[in-house]
């Protein structure tokens, strides 16, 4: 992936991840989206926005917010690369636990160059998947589709397996851990609730299983795949 001159900027980096993260399945970016999710003033947004569209890494929608260009992507996809190899080296090389390599990672991931994130790799087997299950892109720009539903989605009666979790929330994390709601474990959705506020009630391991309420709202963290067809 050829980079961009002059190099990117932390914040820069921060900004073209954040965005990305909000349009991969296809949407735009709003200015209070990007705020939210870097917890940071719309005006600065809007000074950023302007900076990065010169650069020709994002273009504006008419009434409805950004999206990157196709420069945009890359180096988007550069910087997910270095979080994810780093977060899952973190894990399988220095004994991190998959709750306390998030914030590790965010901080290395600019300071890292992409010759040592290779050669993470590289002691790694080159890894496909994150620790949180999440597709790590691989060194020339390509990455695996993220359109999974989430547990939230699902209907009862139907058989998942957990794809990937959500990595930002620590204690989420542990708790994921402690009930066995990790990436690879099958469960059965045995009732979805009407009521929003509802739990979902799955079966873990599949039919059977153990019987566990999954909080709606944590419900829509869990990205999953079925196993039947869905």
């Amino acid at each position: 992936m050829s980079p961009v001159h002059p190099p990117l900027s932390r914040s820069a980096e921060d900004y073209l991840k954040a965005i990305y993260g909000l349009t991969e399945r296809g949407d735009t970016a709003s200015t209070s989206a990007i705020a939210e999710v870097l917890a940071v003033q719309p005006a600065s947004v809007t000074g950023m926005i302007k900076r990065l569209a010169d650069a020709k890494l994002l273009e504006h929608v008419p009434y409805r917010g950004v999206r990157l260009t196709e420069l945009g992507v890359r180096e988007a996809l550069k910087v997910l690369r270095r979080h994810r190899v780093i977060e899952t080296y973190l894990c399988e090389r220095l004994g991190y636990t998959w709750d306390d390599v998030h914030e590790e990672a965010e901080r290395l991931e600019h300071a890292a160059s992409d010759r040592l994130v290779e050669h993470m790799a590289d002691a790694l087997h080159f890894p496909s998947h994150d620790p949180h299950g999440a597709p790590i892109p691989t060194s020339s720009g390509e990455i695996e589709a993220t359109d999974f539903l989430t547990l939230a989605d699902v209907g009862p009666g139907v058989e998942l397996r957990v794809r990937a979790v959500q990595d930002e929330d620590p204690g989420e994390l542990r708790s994921l851990e402690a009930t066995g709601l990790t990436p690879g474990t099958r469960l059965l959705v045995e009732s979805s609730q009407g009521d929003p506020r509802g739990g979902i009630v799955v079966q873990l391991g599949g039919p059977g299983g153990t019987r566990l309420t999954v909080d709606r709202e944590l419900a829509g963290r869990i990205f999953v795949v079925s196993t039947d067809g869905l």
